[in-house]
């Protein structure tokens, strides 16, 4: 019977799962600013609640700091905005000349490799470099466009700007109220024991998130800093584009370096800039994985880099860009619920054998 118990609540468990997922895939084009409002109310609960705590009543808590946020965010875009558009859109124009460039660079060097390589194995070897090269620079030029083109895009912009703090502000003000609606529907007998699991989760994901978050914003500064100090077109650009990407474990600074250094062997005539430039990301990689990570992520967080990774890389492909939204926290509550799930494995007659239930 009380398998039978079990089996029909495990059951429904599933079905559930199994619904939510399907909403999600076939609600993912208009869920973007739901789901940023949601990750924005997440990030800003609390301050809200150490407000609260102070006196001040939720909903005027919650206006101050969505006021705040929305004015700090209108600023960044009117200080950089301009500055960022400028160097992005000549970064794509001059991204057919910098593949030139290391086109002839890259047939110098054939050149010289000609008297040691056979004449066959040289001529596949151009072909293949020119090819990879061109299609790289056509699928690079095509994505940066496709960001800034299309209705598409134009209606995903809007929806952040004008939905998403709507959904912020509504979702921050009654955050408690629901979680505690929430609360309320969980089963009584499993009560305790989901309590903690999203408790794990919580800790878990609020520690990467507001870690990375940070480790990001200091890489992107650093990154931006040094190449324009080395007089790096676009460097800028590029540094604040790998300091963003850097919200994914290593792909920001192998990102960065790509880029940066083919610019700098396009433009520099010298080898000892594109060296500076390649020891810019080289030492911000050293500093990540040896005193940022560590000191504002930490090993507690207990997300490996490689399982974010592939859990971002899995969520765009799926959902897009709110499939990247929804990567982290869901590779988190995975996680959780995995080591826990082999906790209870361990505990069982599976594990133990017969009569080692534990």
């Amino acid at each position: 019977m009380a398998e039978s118990v079990a089996g029909r609540r495990a059951l429904a468990w599933l079905i559930g799962l199994a619904v939510a997922l399907a909403l999600i895939y076939l609600l993912c084009a208009v869920l973007l600013p739901f789901v940023a409002g949601a990750a924005i109310a997440y990030l800003l609960d609390p301050l809200a609640d150490r407000l609260e705590r102070a006196g001040v009543g939720r909903t005027l808590a919650v206006t101050l700091i969505t006021g705040v946020f929305l004015l700090g965010f209108v600023a960044a875009l009117l200080l950089l905005v301009p500055v960022l558009q400028g160097q992005l859109v000549g970064f794509i124009e001059r991204a057919p000349s910098y593949v030139a460039a290391l086109q002839t660079m890259l047939e110098g060097m054939l050149e010289t490799m000609r008297a040691r390589i056979p004449a066959d194995q040289l001529a596949r070897l151009h072909a293949a470099a020119e090819g990879y090269v061109g299609d790289a620079a056509q699928w690079l030029t095509s994505l940066l466009g496709s960001v800034f083109s299309g209705a598409g895009a134009l209606l995903s912009l809007l929806s952040l700007l004008f939905i998403t703090p709507i959904v912020a502000f509504y979702l921050l003000r009654d955050w408690d109220r629901i979680v505690g609606t929430i609360d309320d529907w969980l089963p009584r007998r499993q009560q305790e024991t989901i309590r903690g699991l999203i408790a794990e989760i919580d800790t878990r994901l609020a520690g990467f998130l507001c870690g990375q978050m940070l480790v990001a914003a200091i890489l992107g500064v650093a990154y931006a800093t040094g190449l324009t100090l080395v007089g790096l077109e676009f460097g800028l650009v590029i540094g604040l584009g790998a300091g963003i990407a850097s919200l994914v474990p290593f792909v920001g600074a192998a990102l960065g370096f790509v880029v940066s250094v083919g610019v700098a062997l396009a433009q520099f005539d010298s080898l000892t800039p594109v060296g500076i430039v390649a020891a810019i990301f080289l030492v911000g990689q050293v500093a990540e994985g040896n005193f940022l990570t560590p000191k504002l992520v930490g090993d507690r967080v207990g997300l490996h880099p490689v399982w974010i990774i592939f859990a971002m890389l899995a969520g765009g492909s799926l959902l897009g860009f709110v499939g990247v939204l929804l990567a982290v926290p869901a590779a988190a509550a995975f996680g959780v619920l995995a080591r826990f799930g082999v906790e209870r494995y361990k505990a069982s007659t599976l594990y133990l054998g017969p009569g080692g239930d534990a």
